[in-house]
Formats: C-alpha cells, structure tokens, sequence
C-alpha cells in the first residue's frame, strides 16, 4: 500500500524556519497532487498549500509569502519551506497524496501520519 512519511517536525521560536518533508513511496508519485494540511487542536484539518502534478501551486492566504511548496520526482518527496513562523501555525501537519483517474473516476487520497509543528517563545 502507498506510504507517505513526513519528516522535519519540531519546535521553533516565532520568526523562524522549518523545512517539511514527505517521501512516498509504492505510488507513481509524479501523477499525485500533493498537498500540505494542518490541524491545531480543536480546529478542523485545513489545506496550507498544494502544488498539482504540473506544479500548480496554491497557498492558504494565510501562510502566503512566508510558506513554499514544492516537489522532486525523482526523489517521490514534496517540500515545505516555512518562514516567519508565528504561534497560530503550531498544528499537526499532514502530508496528502491525491489523484483521480479521469476514466474510471476513482480516487486515490492517501495521508501521512503527521508531524508536529510548534512555535512558541
């Protein structure tokens, strides 16, 4: 089965930077769209950014200009680059492989296990 592992989780004081990582693997990974969600405590799980697999990105407006998406083929690995971090970005991030196969219509949508994201002084 697929498996998408993310990595590069942890704490940092407000105005720094994290690097999100998530290798998948047992998939055609340049067919999937990614994406990167989150989910504070309480909160609903919400998108942060995604990019197709034609590298069509999208951002929540909230992380735009501070967080970068972005992928390697080669390596099965989609990125996030997270700057400026602020305390309300302290949520459990989930990586999300997505595709739907456009003569059958079925989907594919599989997730990480997280990884969590503190910001804090």
């Amino acid at each position: 089965h697929v498996l998408l592992v993310e990595s590069g989780g942890g704490w940092v004081q407000p105005g720094g930077s994290l690097t999100l990582s998530c290798t998948a693997s047992r998939m055609v990974f340049s067919i999937y769209d990614m994406g990167w969600y989150r989910q504070a405590p309480g909160l609903q799980r919400e998108l942060v950014a995604s990019i197709t697999s034609q590298e069509t990105t999208n951002y929540t407006d909230s992380v735009k200009g501070r967080f970068l998406i972005s992928r390697d083929n080669a390596k099965n690995t989609v990125s996030l680059q997270m700057n400026n971090l602020q305390p309300e970005d302290t949520a459990v991030y989930y990586c999300n492989a997505y595709f739907k196969a456009t003569g059958s219509g079925v989907l594919h949508d599989f997730w990480g296990q997280g990884t969590q994201v503190t910001v804090s002084s």
